[in-house]
């Protein structure tokens, strides 16, 4: 007889809400090398995914970026709608015109227009010329920053003196061929077109240093690809009326998946979204939430979502509990709603309180299918923004949807507060360290989640959700000593590095 620990069923049913730090698993058996573990899962009843990571939809977070590189990991990213509706369209439609992952910032200017400063090319190479100024237009040429430092007139229109033939390459190419192209003909950089706009508009540019830097990076896994060959990306809408206008453009622009995005998604107005979206696009895969109990999942299952976001109030920026005193402790709130929702087999998407790749490990193994990740993103290269010095540390803004900067952009709705007279913030502004790309370090977390997978006898997803609900994976709760061991301890100082 097992009498270690205790199984899932029993540890969640005694009235106490856990988060992730609050339990630890018991070992279990190893028969299989650690890089035998297979990650793939689903993000929905439709989606597959080689990896179990999802970008969040916060304007911290994910725009074409991050919705680029996560696809190219095998992930995917949720695009925010804290915008609007044409903004959020572009970001779609230039990040499934990729094929690799990279996404540079464009800057565009229009023939009569002049440059009168370096700091106008920022970061890039070359400034593009359109006919009018956007990138939706015409492209009519260039200008690089080399040439513009050896004009004798800097006030001169940029008509006078910009590169008319500005060499460019299909978008449809991948990395291989821009690589070659750009060796044998040396050069610096070229700009990729979608070719299946009318104008041919830019939506990358490529450096023989992002070249090279992409080399050095680790193997990429199997991307996550649609029936159409591009990259798979999601977008979240509120419950709006005017959110139904914005998912017809998201739809056009070739979305894979939406999220209903509510803080409580309990609600007659998520549910009639739902049914809007499956009755208008039945094709679609559609996530409702968030959601932390029984009878939230129940009621979104029953209107045909195709899967669960789980929580409420675990966010390192959200303030939700605190707030309104309504919530639950993640890992009780994630296997609660997984265990509802694994007998209509729908995926749950863990939100929020993931810190590190153990956090992960615990969420996949307490039922969820993917985790959905803000704050272990953000910072990142891939996240929008730009970085600047604190206390002589590097680091991008991070702010919660429910923060009052984030609100006063339009995401109250999200808190069904953008009808209220009084805003009440749930959710703060922060700052987040840089952390480099997450080309680098999402391989490297999922190497660990592999190791505590193996640690815990489990081949696969599938494997650990069988122990789990076999009763054969034991946790038990830790004391806060028990907690305070479990990490670095007793040291003056200490540097952490995963890899």
């Amino acid at each position: 007889m097992n009498d270690d620990g205790f199984p899932a069923e029993r540890l969640f049913n005694q009235g106490y809400s856990y988060t992730y730090d609050d339990v630890i698993f018991l070992p279990g058996y190893i028969d299989f090398p650690v890089d035998d573990v297979n990650l793939s899962t689903k993000l929905s009843r439709n989606i597959p995914l080689s990896i179990p990571c999802v970008a969040s939809p916060m304007d911290t977070v994910t725009e074409t970026s991050m919705a680029v590189a996560m696809a190219a990991l095998g992930g995917i990213g949720i695009v925010h709608y804290n915008n609007t509706i044409s903004q959020q369209a572009s970001i779609i439609r230039t990040a499934k015109s990729h094929k690799f992952p990279f996404s540079a910032d464009l800057i565009f200017a229009s023939p009569s227009d002049s440059i009168h400063s370096a700091d106008e090319f920022a970061n890039s190479p070359c400034i593009f010329v359109t006919e009018s100024g956007n990138k939706q237009s015409k492209l009519l040429g260039h200008v690089s920053k080399s040439d513009w430092k050896n004009l004798s007139n800097k006030e001169a229109r940029i008509s006078a003196y910009m590169n008319t033939s500005p060499v460019t390459l299909p978008s449809s190419y991948d990395f291989n061929d821009v690589a070659g192209y750009m060796a044998s003909k040396k050069l610096d950089f070229v700009a990729l077109v979608n070719e299946e706009e009318e104008n041919g508009e830019v939506v990358n540019l490529v450096t023989s240093a992002d070249m090279e830097r992409i080399k050095g990076l680790p193997k990429l896994g199997l991307p996550s690809l649609g029936e159409d060959g591009k990259f798979l990306v999601g977008a979240a809408v509120g419950t709006r009326e005017s959110d139904k206008e914005r998912l017809e453009h998201l739809v056009k622009e070739g979305i894979n998946a939406v999220v209903i995005d509510s803080s409580q998604g309990n609600s007659l107005y998520q549910i009639n979204m739902i049914k809007h979206v499956k009755h208008t696009y039945p094709h679609l895969d559609v996530i409702g939430g968030n959601v932390v109990t029984n009878y939230q999942a129940e009621n979104l299952i029953k209107q045909g979502v195709d899967g669960l976001r789980v929580g409420m109030g675990s966010g390192s920026i959200c303030t939700t509990q605190e707030v309104c005193a309504v919530g639950r402790g993640q890992a009780t709130a994630v296997y609660k709603v997984s265990s509802i929702a694994e007998q209509h087999g729908i995926p749950v998407i863990a939100d929020g309180g993931i810190s590190n790749s153990g956090h992960i490990v615990k969420a996949l193994s307490l039922g969820a299918s993917t985790v959905m990740m803000g704050s272990f993103l953000a910072g990142s290269n891939e996240a929008p923004g730009t970085y600047e010095y604190k206390n002589g540390l590097r680091v991008k803004k991070y702010r919660g949807m429910g923060s009052l900067e984030a609100m006063t952009k339009g995401s109250d709705a999200r808190y069904l507060g953008d009808t209220a007279k009084l805003k009440i913030a749930q959710g703060v502004v922060g700052s987040v360290a840089d952390k480099g790309s997450i080309l680098k370090f999402i391989p490297y977390t999922m190497q660990a989640v592999k190791q505590g997978f193996q640690d815990l006898g489990a081949s696969s997803l599938q494997s650990a959700h069988h122990l789990l609900k076999s009763g054969k994976l034991r946790l038990e709760v830790r004391t806060g000593a028990a907690q305070v061991e479990g990490g670095v301890h007793g040291l003056v100082g200490y540097e952490k590095r995963y890899f």
